[in-house]
């Protein structure tokens, strides 16, 4: 920016003389003149202002401050009308200061960079003093404001060189610490170095001990392996001398059965044909009661084939109950609703007994076994309307009689060595009827052998 070393404008040469500065403004005193000039700017019209500040006249006061600023010092120094025009307004809008400038007695509690700068444009008798004394003024504050930031720097750089010096101090203290443990640690790991080495001399040692006592094992070994052969071809010797008088004594032994067996056999022979001889004499009629059916129970009654549901198919076969059942003469108790509550309890009542029916009569008819499925009838309200399947004995247990109490009746009521093969899950069923010399087996059992069914 352009800065004005002297003026006389035409004012200054009417009143005789011209007072001309001796060095350029000090900077603080032209950024006051520059704010000055550009508040007082706008109250100008457009003729009013110089031809080159025209461009300006619609700028804001701080827009005009940033971009105008050189070429208002320019014209405030160089048109002399321009200045008197913003020495009125300032006059307007600071009457204290103008005046007391006009009077020569500038007022003493007033900004010396306010003084200098209405000075500067104002020019009154003694301006130039003013505005040299408040750039003195402003270089002495700068002065004192770097002496004191100076001093405040000086001050921090102490404060950190003695934080620095605390810092280093603790720092070697530590340091020193540090070196302390790790030469104390330095010396208890030659110590251990030392201490290992001589076990590593034991150890070596040990190891040659240990490779002489293995040889001399070794050659200990392959003696008793020697002289342990030598013994097993004696044995293999004897051993053969052995089987031969085994399979000697096996063939005399198969000579003396075949005549037992013979002798058995025709005796057997005779035995079956005297009892045969024996039913044709006395002329009995073959069985047709069963001791099951003399257990006081109530009957199902009938129901119409419609009323029979489809039997179910599915895939497991259990070989444990079909070895059972294969017993001559064997019997199957089913503890009808513990199986059907077992396999299908999400069914009503009257779907889960015929779907067991079905499958038992299908066994049945597979087996020929016996069977007898047993159902709770205590609470029923009217006796069960229900076709019995062929081959299959249903009952139901009478009013103060339950399921089990029945089924241990029908085990209790059978002959001492048939077969009885009781279903249930019911641990107090099946420890009545083991007692009573029935096979209990698990429900489950019977659900997967019916699915083959």
């Amino acid at each position: 920016m352009d800065q004005p070393t002297s003026g006389a404008g035409p004012a200054d040469e009417a009143d005789g003389g011209a007072e001309v500065l001796g060095r350029p403004l000090p900077e603080g005193v032209r950024r006051r003149v520059i704010a000055l000039v550009s508040d007082a700017f706008g109250g100008l019209t457009v003729s009013e202002l110089p031809a080159q500040l025209r461009q300006y006249a619609r700028f804001t006061p701080t827009r005009r401050a940033k971009f105008a600023g050189n070429a208002m010092a320019a014209a405030l120094e160089s048109d002399a009308l321009f200045r008197q025009r913003i020495g009125e307004r300032l006059g307007q809008s600071q009457p204290e200061l103008t005046g007391a400038l006009e009077a020569g007695s500038p007022p003493a509690a007033a900004d010396p960079l306010d003084v200098a700068a209405a000075a500067y444009v104002l020019r009154p008798v003694g301006w130039v003093k003013l505005v040299e004394s408040a750039g003195e003024e402003v270089q002495r504050a700068d002065a004192e404001r770097a002496d004191e930031e100076t001093r405040r720097e000086l001050e921090h750089l102490r404060e950190e060189l003695e934080r620095a010096r605390a810092h280093t101090r603790a720092e070697t203290e530590r340091l020193r610490t540090e070196l302390e443990a790790a030469r104390k640690e330095a010396e208890s790991l030659h110590r251990k170095l030392r201490s290992a080495l001589s076990e590593v001399k034991r150890g070596e040692a040990a190891l040659r001990r240990g490779a002489a006592e293995a040889d001399a094992q070794r050659a200990e070994s392959a003696a008793q392996l020697s002289a342990a052969e030598s013994e097993s071809r004696r044995l293999k010797g004897r051993l053969g001398e052995a089987e031969a008088a085994l399979e000697a004594s096996r063939r005399a032994a198969r000579e003396g059965r075949s005549v037992e067996d013979m002798r058995l056999r025709l005796l057997l022979d005779t035995v079956l044909d005297a009892a045969s001889g024996l039913r044709r004499e006395l002329a009995l009629p073959p069985a047709t009661t069963h001791p099951a059916d003399t257990v006081d129970a109530v009957e199902p009654g009938r129901m119409s084939p419609k009323d029979i549901a489809a039997r179910a198919l599915s895939e497991t076969d259990p070989a444990l109950l079909d070895q059972l059942l294969a017993l001559p003469q064997a019997h199957l108790i089913v503890d009808g609703y513990n199986v059907t509550k077992t396999g299908y309890p999400q069914m009503p009542l009257e779907k889960q007994r015929l779907r067991l029916l079905g499958g038992l009569s299908v066994l049945a008819a597979q087996t020929g076994a016996e069977m007898t499925c047993v159902f709770d009838g205590a609470e029923l309200a009217a006796p069960v309307l229900l076709a019995p399947p062929r081959g299959v004995r249903v009952l139901f247990s009478k009013a103060g009689v339950t399921a089990d109490e029945l089924i241990r009746q029908l085990a209790r009521a059978e002959p001492p060595g048939r077969p009885v093969v009781v279903v249930s899950t019911d641990r107090e069923v099946a420890d009545g009827v083991a007692k009573a010399g029935a096979r209990p087996v698990a429900s489950v059992l019977l659900l997967k052998r019916l699915s083959r069914v």
